[in-house]
């Protein structure tokens, strides 16, 4: 009996433990959710981010394009509704969420509503501005949610996934985008350098209904295209916006490049006989080219590593004998990537379709 009983003993104490312990586990797991960690970003400022980012939302278009092929599944917000185009590459789930606005560029960032979706963090991508640091405190302030900025350009997009990977808790997947980042920017320095600087293109790249408009050397938007060729819309004051610089036909004729790069939504479709643009040596010999575009323009608008495919396309439009890509297998592996879409031949076909410019004078 005594025997019995002192098993019962043990029996009990032992079911206590475990329920004690179980109890221990399930606060432990309430506290680490509120764990918070000192994360220093790009600005140099300090912020106390949760230990474990399950909810972001993006800052800004730019940060969006960035963030969303590291990962999707855990935006709560846009920071822009996606362009019509992209019902064909992003999961349905994803275009439907709530847009929240955007800090610069259009500045509609919207406070209430990034407080009704209840992120853990605010994420801000790109060009490091000289205010930058007042403008993150002051998110941060307004909405009381940890607000911080990452550096990336294309020189630097690489090390901008890697930051993201350990303030995301997700470095393999970030790895991989870091490595394809390296390996885009690697190849086409090299193709760059066998062209030479003498040897690049004199272009210029047009934007706008009327086509009057120019992302001018030097500007930030303008970084690949400086890059690729010899972008002679050199201006006094350049814009920082993605717009450009206006212009007129007068200071076209005296650039008078060998090839015109019309943005989406321009008038690529209609300067063959637009009397006034004939005049130009581009328009004249044919090599005038429109971007492609979904879901989003390859050059930029906004400038973020959209623009890797548009350095894969431009480099092969420019230079063919040293750009010796498969156009639609390039384009595969990016989409899938960045988008996490499938792309087809079709697909592609229809992207490029006016990449290709015209091969006869009109």
């Amino acid at each position: 009996m005594k025997k019995k009983l002192v098993a019962l003993l043990l029996v009990m104490c032992l079911v206590m433990t475990m329920a004690t312990a179980c109890g221990s586990s399930s606060g432990s797991t309430t506290t680490a959710d509120n764990t918070t960690t000192s994360f220093t970003d790009s600005a140099g400022r300090a912020v106390e981010v949760p230990a474990k980012i399950t909810r972001i939302v993006p800052s800004g278009a730019l940060a969006q394009i960035a963030l969303f092929a590291l990962a999707p599944e855990m935006f709560v917000g846009l920071s822009s509704k996606w362009d019509t185009t992209a019902e064909q590459y992003i999961d349905t789930k994803y275009l439907d969420l709530p847009v929240l606005g955007q800090f610069y560029g259009q500045g509609d960032l919207n406070l209430e509503e990034i407080a009704k979706v209840d992120p853990q963090i605010i994420i801000d991508i790109g060009e490091s501005k000289s205010t930058i640091v007042e403008d993150m405190d002051g998110i941060q302030e307004q909405v009381g949610i940890p607000t911080v900025h990452i550096e990336a350009t294309m020189d630097t997009m690489a090390e901008a996934y890697r930051t993201l990977g350990k303030l995301l808790g997700k470095e393999k997947e970030a790895e991989v985008l870091a490595k394809y980042c390296e390996t885009v920017n690697s190849d086409t320095q090299k193709i760059i350098a066998k062209v030479g600087e003498s040897g690049k293109t004199k272009l210029v790249y047009c934007t706008g209904e009327n086509g009057l408009s120019v992302l001018a050397n030097g500007s930030f938007h303008a970084e690949v295209i400086d890059t690729l060729s010899n972008n002679v819309a050199v201006v006094n004051d350049i814009s920082s916006k993605g717009t450009g610089n206006p212009v007129d036909m007068e200071q076209l004729m005296l650039w008078d490049p060998d090839v015109i790069i019309f943005a989406p939504g321009s008038i690529y479709s209609t300067v063959a006989t637009n009397e006034a643009w004939q005049n130009l040596k581009a328009i004249k010999n044919g090599t005038y080219y429109e971007v492609p575009n979904g879901p989003y323009n390859w050059m930029g608008s906004p400038p973020s590593v959209n623009r890797l495919m548009g350095m894969i396309w431009m480099t092969q439009l420019l230079y063919p004998d040293q750009a010796q890509y498969d156009g639609y297998k390039k384009a595969s592996e990016y989409y899938k990537l960045f988008y996490h879409t499938d792309l087809t031949q079709d697909q592609y076909n229809k992207l490029v379709a006016n990449s290709l410019g015209k091969t006869e004078k009109k």
